[in-house]
């Protein structure tokens, strides 16, 4: 039967090639999304492993984070950028689901996830959800879940307003184009709880700021830490 499914998938690639979205290169038998070449070429940052590190220490005097983790680095030539810009206004919304799940495996055993209780993905506004017809932080966990087995909560966190993109903002204008946006609809949802806050690019965290400031605002007894596909070069160092 394998077989058979084999030589049907190469059979239709000839007529429908997949093409890996990080390097352009055709897809071969056993590569789903993406080739093994960008896979390999990824840069880790394995912040997973590093108590401390230097994306828990952007968020350090400005909100209480437990962890934060990033699959990858973000410069102007990774191919993770080229991925996370594909996922966000191209509708490859797959690339969010299967980087989440390798992220997911990745992370198993680590022990970064152990007592983690519930991911919550970083909202959109419902205007920008209905352009783009899917939440890709929303995707990013969801391949998380598959591989992990923790759950996804949604409509838990809340964007209030509509904010302007962050491309091209400096650290102060990026958290005043996101303070107050966040509102937390069910508080005693996340009172107790461990909650994994999942985003798809973190550069000066402002946005991570405010999601869980408005998480600790609504319940004192949360705990809540952060992860994300990427993150911003500098904060790799």
């Amino acid at each position: 039967m394998a077989f058979v499914r084999d030589i049907a998938d190469d059979f239709l690639s000839l007529f429908f090639p997949r093409v890996c979205p990080g390097c352009n290169r055709h897809l071969v038998r056993g590569e789903t999304i993406l080739c093994m070449d960008c896979l390999c070429a990824m840069m880790r940052t394995d912040f997973h492993l590093i108590r401390g590190n230097a994306l828990e220490q952007i968020f350090w005097g400005r909100c209480l984070v437990e962890k934060a983790a990033a699959f990858s680095v973000y410069n102007r030539g990774s191919r993770i950028r080229r991925m996370v810009h594909l996922m966000k206004y191209r509708g490859r919304k797959e690339i969010g689901d299967a980087l989440g799940n390798l992220y997911g495996t990745y992370l198993n055993g680590s022990g970064f996830l152990d007592d983690i209780d519930v991911m919550v993905p970083v909202p959109l506004h419902p205007a920008r959800l209905r352009r783009r017809g899917y939440n890709q932080s929303e995707s990013i966990a969801n391949g998380l879940s598959e591989a992990t087995g923790i759950r996804v909560a949604t409509g838990i966190l809340t964007r209030a307003l509509e904010s302007q993109t962050q491309t091209r903002r400096g650290r102060y204008e990026r958290w005043e184009n996101v303070e107050g946006l966040f509102v937390v609809t069910k508080p005693e949802k996340i009172s107790g709880k461990h909650i994994l806050l999942v985003d798809d690019v973190i550069t000066t965290g402002s946005t991570m700021e405010a999601c869980v400031n408005a998480l600790h605002d609504a319940a004192a007894d949360v705990r809540v830490s952060v992860i994300a596909l990427a993150a911003a070069q500098k904060l790799s160092i």
